[in-house]
C-alpha cells in the first residue's frame, strides 16, 4: 500500500513539473491511484465522479466567484484609482509618497477583491506611470508592486483563505478575521521598507513636488470621495457583517457583490464594463473550481489509500522535533512555490500537512496564516513568480525586463518570510481577534 501512495504522488509530481496543468495531473493520479485500489475501473470512475459531484454541491464554493465578482466591478467602474489617488494626496509629504500609496491602495484593495493577480494587474496600470512620471527608479516601482499585490491574498476576503477553510474545515469567517493583524502588520513593514528606502536614497523615490496633484477640479475630488466612501461601506458590510455575526461568509459575498454592482453604477459603468466585469469573474473562478473538483478526488484517494498516515509516519520517522517538521514543510511550500500557483500548492499539500501540523501543536488558524504568507511568496519567487509575469504583461513600459521586476520583488520577498515565521512563534497575532470577536 505505502508503495502504490508514493508511486502515485511521484506521478503526480513529475506530471506537474513536466508543465501538465495541476487540474489533469490531480485527475490523472487520482483516478489511477482508486483504480489500482480498488481493482476495477467502473467501480473507480463511479467512486471519482459521485466525489465530484458532491464537491460541486457544497453551496460554500459560491463564495469565490462572488467575492472575484466584487472585485471586478470595483477596478471596472474606476473606483481603484480613485483609492490609489486619495492614498497619493494623503501621504504626499512622506518619503517614497507614490511607493507608500501603492502599499496603501494594494492593502484596501486587497478587501476588496480577494486575488493577487487582480491587485497586480490593476496597480500596474495605475501606479507605475505615476511613480516614472515622478522620476521613481523603475525597479523600485515594479518591485513594490508586485510585492504590495500579496497583500490581496491576505486580507480578507481571501480566496485561498476560503479554500484552506474549506479543506480543512476551519470556520471561513474565523479564518478571514484572524487574518486581520498580520495583514496590517506586512503592510506597515511594506510602508517602513518604502519610507527607509526613499530616506536613504532619494533618486530612488524622489519627494513629491509642492504642486504635485494641485490641479485636480473640485467635482474629481468629490468623485474620489465618493469612491473612498462607497469602498469603505463595501469593507464594512463584508468585515463588519462577518465580524458582527449578522452575515455568513455565503452572504456577505452576495452583499458585497450587489453593493459593488451599485457603486460600479454610480461610477459611471455601463453595459460593456459589467459584462467584462462578468467575464473576467468567470474566467478567474472556473480554473479554481475545476482545481477544487480535482482536489476532491485527490483527497479521497488519500484518504481511501490511508495516504496521509502513510505520509505523516515517514516525516516522523526523520524527526519528531516540531520545528524540523515545520521547517520541512517551510521547505516544500518554497520549492513548489518556484514552479506552481498558490491555489494548486494549497489544494496538493494542505490535506496532509495540516494534520502534521495539529499533532505537533501548532494552532490551525496561525499555521492557515503562516501557510498562506510562505506559498505567496512562491509569487514572487523565480524562475515562475506568477505575480512578476502578472506585472510584466500588465506595466505599459516594454523596457522594464523580468529581472527588474524579479530584483525590485525580493525585500518583500523576505518581509512576507519574516511576518510569515513571525506568526508561527507569536500564534496570538492570529487568534486574539477571533477569541475576542467572534
Amino acid at each position: 500500500m505505502a508503495t502504490l501512495i508514493f508511486c502515485v504522488l511521484a506521478l503526480l509530481l513529475v506530471l506537474v513539473f513536466l508543465g501538465v496543468h495541476v487540474a489533469v495531473a490531480l485527475g490523472v493520479a487520482s483516478a489511477l491511484g482508486v483504480y489500482f485500489l480498488l481493482g476495477s475501473a467502473d467501480v473507480a470512475l463511479s467512486v471519482l465522479s459521485g466525489t465530484a459531484y458532491e464537491a460541486l454541491r457544497k453551496d460554500i464554493f459560491i463564495v469565490i466567484p462572488l467575492f472575484v465578482l466584487m472585485g471586478g466591478f470595483v477596478s471596472h467602474s474606476g473606483a481603484a484609482k480613485d483609492i490609489y489617488t486619495i492614498s497619493n494626496r494623503a501621504f504626499r509629504r512622506i518619503p517614497g509618497c507614490l511607493a507608500v500609496a501603492t502599499v496603501s491602495g494594494n492593502s484596501i484593495f486587497a478587501a476588496i477583491t480577494g486575488v493577487s493577480i487582480a491587485s497586480a494587474a490593476t496597480f500596474s496600470r495605475i501606479a507605475y506611470p505615476e511613480m516614472v512620471a515622478l522620476g521613481y527608479q523603475k525597479s523600485y516601482a515594479v518591485g513594490v508592486i508586485a510585492g504590495s499585490a500579496c497583500l490581496g491574498m491576505l486580507i480578507p476576503p481571501s480566496i485561498l483563505m476560503i479554500i484552506w477553510a474549506v479543506l480543512t474545515e476551519i470556520s471561513i469567517g474565523a479564518l478571514f478575521i484572524a487574518g486581520l493583524l498580520p495583514g496590517v502588520l506586512l503592510a506597515i513593514c511594506f510602508i517602513l521598507y518604502c519610507i527607509i528606502t526613499a530616506k536613504m536614497n532619494p533618486q530612488t523615490a524622489p519627494p513629491c513636488p509642492a504642486t504635485f496633484d494641485a490641479d485636480v477640479s473640485p467635482a474629481q475630488r468629490r468623485s474620489e470621495w465618493v469612491s473612498g466612501i462607497a469602498i469603505l461601506g463595501l469593507i464594512g458590510i463584508v468585515i463588519g457583517g462577518i465580524w458582527g455575526g449578522f452575515l455568513t461568509p455565503t452572504e456577505a459575498a452576495g452583499f458585497g457583490a450587489l453593493g459593488a454592482f451599485i457603486v460600479g453604477l454610480l461610477k459611471g459603468m455601463r453595459r460593456k464594463e459589467i459584462l467584462n466585469a462578468i467575464y473576467v469573474a468567470g474566467k478567474t473562478t472556473a480554473p479554481i473550481m475545476i482545481l477544487l473538483i480535482t482536489a476532491s478526488m485527490y483527497s479521497r484517494f488519500l484518504a481511501m489509500g490511508g495516504a496521509v498516515g502513510v505520509i505523516h509516519e515517514t516525516m516522523f520517522s526523520i524527526s519528531e522535533n516540531p520545528m524540523i517538521l515545520l521547517a520541512m514543510i517551510f521547505a516544500v511550500w518554497l520549492v513548489l512555490g518556484m514552479f506552481i500557483d498558490s491555489t494548486s500548492i494549497i489544494l496538493l499539500t494542505v490535506p496532509i500537512f495540516a494534520p502534521i501540523a495539529d499533532l505537533i501543536g501548532v494552532n490551525p488558524l496561525a499555521f492557515a496564516i503562516f501557510g498562506i504568507l510562505v506559498i505567496e511568496a512562491g509569487l514572487l519567487t523565480p524562475p515562475f513568480g506568477l505575480l512578476i509575469f502578472t506585472v510584466k504583461a500588465a506595466v505599459p513600459d516594454p523596457s522594464v525586463s523580468l529581472g527588474m521586476i524579479f530584483r525590485g520583488a525580493i525585500p518583500y520577498w523576505i518581509i512576507l518570510l519574516f511576518v510569515a515565521i513571525t506568526v508561527l512563534i507569536f500564534p496570538f497575532l492570529t487568534t486574539w481577534l477571533p477569541q475576542n470577536l467572534l
